[in-house]
């Protein structure tokens, strides 16, 4: 049976965040969390939120977000959001703050630990209410402002992933604008994370057909404009195309991921390396479509065609090449990783939630097979 779930309310376009005093008033806001990252602070962007807002400035602002989220982060963020009195959460910058803020929107509305919560122990159950959140992204990757999903370094080591249909922000507001200083590593990086949710999301093989057309879409938009964006921060075309790529990228993981997430999520909770996840999904994308290349002719040439290859391309390569005119690593040894953590990651991958929708069966031999090629 098809589940077909498309639940959010999104506002998409240069200017968008214009629209943040009347979401927060249709969502009764009135004192929020803003959780942002240092980073954006510096680069001015916060000021361009609460400028939105009478009296923004005055507004708590959690801006401790690490790089991959941690369980520890999410606990001082909410213990911030209830000496603050605050009854919402605005979730500021890229996939990291979007997924803490829905974290410490989780647990205002329906308490701790975090760990109840692991879909691995059926814990969507007890996602009983979440406080409202309204996420504006300022990447064009995760796509987490419009997904059901949030990944959090957990105490223990893992990298947990969370997911249920309350985790989806009440409001998006995706506004291109915000993303034109992003700098070029950090364009491809995050690109090729909105590249990989569309094309994991499409070899899935739950079956939702509007997921499939969304996700389609979703990569001929950033297949065409990932590199324009990378070459001239400036191009406004290309950076609405790569912000609406990373919004259907998510809308379009309601089908599951596949074994490039379960393998880069593995390697993310590595926290003395610290890798980045869309660096390490463009990494890994080659070698797992390769792998799940048996059995998917009829989809491979709709990625093909998406992408504008030729019949009976080699995607794999078109990734691996795409990757390298972006300045992304060719491998993983070029990011830090040896085949001496093998033995840290593959068991995580094996457990990992995206693994149950790759499109062929994989288990520890398999994993370790791919992460011996990538490296």
């Amino acid at each position: 049976m098809a589940l077909l779930t498309y639940l959010t309310t999104a506002h998409f376009d240069f200017g968008a965040i214009a629209r943040l005093p009347k979401e927060m008033a249709r969502l009764g806001i009135s004192r929020p969390l803003i959780v942002t990252d240092a980073g954006l602070v510096r680069a001015g962007l916060l000021e361009r939120v609460t400028d939105q807002v009478e009296a923004g400035s005055s507004l708590p602002v959690f801006d401790g977000t690490p790089a991959n989220p941690t369980e520890k982060a999410v606990m001082a963020a909410f213990a911030q959001y209830g000496e603050e009195g605050c009854d919402g959460v605005i979730a500021l910058g890229g996939g990291s703050s979007m997924d803490l803020g829905k974290a410490v929107a989780l647990l205002a509305g329906s308490g701790g630990p975090l760990d109840k919560f692991d879909p691995a122990n059926k814990g969507t159950r007890n996602m009983t209410a979440v406080a409202p959140v309204i996420a504006v992204p300022t990447t064009s990757g995760t796509g987490s402002e419009v997904s059901v999903g949030i990944i959090i370094v957990m105490d223990d080591g893992r990298k947990a992933t969370f997911a249920g249909p309350k985790l989806i922000p009440a409001s998006a507001i995706c506004d291109p604008e915000l993303t034109l200083g992003l700098p070029p590593l950090m364009t491809a990086a995050t690109g090729m994370d909105a590249i990989t949710h569309c094309i994991e999301s499409f070899l899935a093989p739950t079956e939702n057909p509007p997921a499939d057309g969304v996700a389609l879409d979703g990569l001929w938009r950033g297949w065409s404009a990932l590199k324009r964006a990378v070459d001239d921060g400036s191009d406004r075309e290309a950076r609405w195309n790569m912000m609406m790529a990373s919004t259907e990228g998510a809308l379009a993981f309601i089908k599951g991921l596949g074994a490039v997430h379960s393998m880069s999520h593995a390697a993310g909770r590595l926290s003395d390396l610290n890798l980045h996840h869309g660096t390490l999904n463009a990494v890994l994308l080659p070698a797992v479509l390769r792998f799940n290349a048996p059995g998917q002719e009829e989809r491979y040439a709709r990625l093909r065609q998406a992408m504008g290859l030729e019949p009976g391309a080699d995607i794999a390569d078109a990734i691996a090449g795409l990757n390298a005119s972006i300045g992304l690593p060719a491998n993983l040894t070029e990011m830090g990783l040896t085949e001496a953590r093998l033995g840290d990651m593959v068991p995580y991958a094996v457990s990992d939630l995206a693994t149950r929708t790759n499109p062929r069966p994989v288990g520890a031999s398999e994993f370790e097979a791919l992460y011996r090629e990538s490296f």
